[in-house]
C-alpha cells in the first residue's frame, strides 16, 4: 500500500495513493494545503485543522483520511450508508461498509470509498479513474424534480 502521512500537532492526514480516484476535489477545496505540483503535495501547516478535516471529508474515494490530535472528533461515518452512482464514473459510497473479496477477506475501508463501475480499474473493486481513459458512459437515473439544479457545477462535488 502506498500511503503517506503528513502531520502537525493538531491533525494527521493520511493519503493512500492506491485509493485516489483523482477527482481533484481536495485541490479545489483547499489549494494552499493540497497542491499536486509541490513536494510534498500536502502542507498541513498551511490551514487550520478544521479546514483540513472539512476538505478531507470531501474526498469521495477515501484516499485522504485524518486523525485529530487536538481533542476534536475524528470523522464520523454517515448513517445510513449512501451510494451515489456518479455520471460516467464510480459509485461513491459513504458510511460504515464492509467490502469482502470472493474469499470473504475484508478490504481495508474507511467512511468513504469509490467503487469501479467501468470494469477497467487496475485496483478493483476501487476506482482508479480508468473510466476517463476508456470513455465509460453512464447516465444514472435522476429521480429529483430538480435535475437542472443537481447538475449545476457547484453541486458536482460529492460530500
Amino acid at each position: 500500500m502506498a500511503q503517506r502521512t503528513y502531520r502537525t500537532n493538531q491533525i494527521v492526514v493520511h493519503w493512500n495513493s492506491e485509493r485516489c480516484a483523482h477527482s481533484g476535489i481536495c485541490l479545489r477545496t483547499l489549494p494552499e494545503v493540497f497542491n499536486a505540483e509541490a513536494r510534498p503535495w500536502v502542507t498541513v501547516d498551511a490551514a487550520s485543522a478544521d479546514a483540513i478535516a472539512d476538505a478531507v471529508e470531501r474526498c469521495p474515494s477515501g484516499a485522504l483520511s485524518y486523525q485529530r490530535l487536538d481533542d476534536e472528533p475524528d470523522e464520523i461515518p454517515d448513517e445510513p450508508v449512501t451510494i451515489v452512482p456518479w455520471p460516467h464514473g464510480p459509485l461513491f459510497v459513504r458510511g460504515t461498509v464492509q467490502i469482502l473479496d470472493r474469499h470473504g477477506e475484508q478490504f481495508p475501508t474507511g467512511p468513504r470509498v469509490a467503487l469501479c463501475r467501468c470494469g477497467q480499474s487496475r485496483n478493483h473493486p476501487f476506482c482508479d479513474a480508468s473510466h476517463a481513459e476508456v470513455g465509460f458512459t453512464s447516465y444514472p437515473r435522476v429521480i429529483s424534480d430538480q435535475r437542472k439544479e443537481a447538475e449545476s457545477p457547484a453541486d458536482l462535488e460529492p460530500r
